[in-house]
């Protein structure tokens, strides 16, 4: 059992936790045609949009209901009713995500009786899904508004009772927001390619993979689930559940469709990718594509070339529970020892993995708890980088946000390829931090005879 404990700082000094707000936008990204509406200050909708803009490197459609101090104290509800108004009518939206935030919370707001308000003053706009979700940093971060946008969806749009089509093949998919666009492309080709249909709820891969469009611009989500698909969940055969945070988003799915679902806690490392093979062989009664044996194998040849750098080296991770989760399970099973974790919130399901301490604190905590430790190798955001050169140990960068590297939401981490690849990065990054400084070179050198010249730094 590992021992949690919170952080015995009075303040956060380096943050490590994203709002829940900032998750619960996120999940709305994966529905087509649809319209993030956070209800709070300006400052607020300002922060997420720049958050996303700068780690996936595309425009994200956002709007807020800009309260003001005025309505901060005498009440917003007309706020969300005038916002619900404007973005309706200006955008044509066929899902509108209403995200309250801490401020609104705090103020009291009440934004389901606002939004049934709004259906009575407005009911020519009865034509639009409109999702609720109250988001409130009481405990958890981006990965728990994350999961409250998914069981909000599913609670709003998803009708009671199962209706399965004759022959159906579609597999329900729930993933968790420690996936990339990458990781969901990779899971959807894994679920083709047993002649099964995935339906991804929210699919960030179809939204923000980084494709250019046609007209250059949208006010609204371009790609993504769509809002039949979304109702159709009930004619599944099966429902996916990628990471623990949708444990809740499960159990009202299974109770609304009666549709079986299987939970995984990740899907990444041999054991859990061969689980999710062989659940697709059972449920498809296809062969195993032969592709995905050689995959496999190419992983096990990987595990053995890299033993001699993964086995015994100790590192320090930071993040959401869920990623912690993937990210330990994998670091553990080649090899590499986990003595500390800093995570966001405190989940009794943390107490399982293999490490002996969890700190519920910050990047300050990661970075004092790497010393104590004597870690080897840093898994982190980005903002980890300051405490990599300080500590001189390498940082590899996971989660939320990694603005300093291009392409970190089309990076694979899940199945046999993305664990292979990243196991090639962790033993390359141990590699070079193993080979000591580099040998001293003069800021001088001849060339071509006796006159000196000055080298340029690299």
């Amino acid at each position: 059992m590992a021992e949690i404990v919170d952080s015995c700082r009075a303040l956060s000094v380096n943050p490590l936790i994203v709002s829940q707000r900032v998750g619960a936008v996120l999940a709305f990204l994966g529905l087509s045609g649809s319209l993030p509406l956070e209800h709070g200050v300006r400052g607020c909708a300002a922060f997420t949009k720049l958050f996303f803009m700068r780690h996936f490197r595309e425009p994200i459609p956002l709007q807020t209901s800009a309260v003001d101090q005025i309505a901060t104290v005498l009440g917003s509800d007309e706020n969300v009713i005038e916002a619900l108004r404007t973005v309706i009518e200006r955008n044509h939206p066929e899902i509108v995500g209403l995200v309250s935030t801490t401020l609104a919370e705090f103020q009291g707001a009440d934004i389901r009786r606002a939004l049934g308000e709004f259906r009575r003053k407005f009911p020519v706009h009865a034509d639009v899904a409109i999702v609720p979700v109250c988001a409130f940093d009481e405990i958890g971060g981006i990965e728990a508004g994350f999961a409250r946008a998914v069981e909000a969806l599913i609670e709003s749009l998803v009708p009671a009772g199962r209706c399965p089509g004759a022959g159906s093949s579609r597999v329900n998919i729930l993933a968790s927001s420690m996936m990339t666009p990458g990781d969901i492309e990779v899971l959807k080709e894994w679920v083709s390619a047993f002649d099964l249909d995935p339906v991804v709820v929210p699919d960030l891969a179809a939204s923000l993979d980084g494709h250019l469009l046609d007209e250059g611009f949208s006010p609204l989500t371009c790609g993504g689930v769509t809002r039949s698909e979304v109702e159709r969940m009930g004619e599944a055969v099966a429902t996916l559940v990628i990471g623990p945070s949708l444990g809740r988003a499960a159990d009202i799915l299974r109770t609304k469709t009666e549709v079986p679902d299987y939970r995984f806690s990740s899907l990444m490392g041999v054991e859990a990718c061969d689980q999710l093979t062989s659940l697709l062989h059972e449920l498809s009664g296809r062969q195993i594509p032969a592709r995905i044996l050689r995959q496999r194998a190419q992983l096990l040849d990987a595990m053995v070339d890299c033993q001699f750098y993964t086995a015994g080296t100790s590192a320090a991770v930071a993040g959401d529970p869920d990623l912690l989760g993937m990210l330990v399970g994998f670091l553990t099973s080649v090899g590499v020892e986990v003595p500390v974790m800093v995570t966001t919130a405190r989940i009794s399901a943390l107490a399982d993995l293999p490490t002996k301490r969890i700190v519920v604190g910050d990047l300050d905590d990661l970075e004092r708890e790497a010393i104590a430790h004597s870690a080897q190798l840093l898994l982190a955001n980005s903002h980890a980088v300051a405490i990599s050169g300080r500590l001189g140990v390498p940082l590899l960068r996971v989660g939320f946000p990694q603005h300093d590297l291009i392409g970190a939401h089309a990076k694979t981490w899940i199945g046999y390829a993305g664990t292979r690849q990243t196991l090639f990065d962790i033993s390359n990054l141990l590699l070079q931090a193993r080979q000591g400084p580099q040998p001293y070179i003069s800021i001088y050198r001849q060339i071509d005879g006796d006159s000196p010249k000055e080298r340029k730094p690299a």
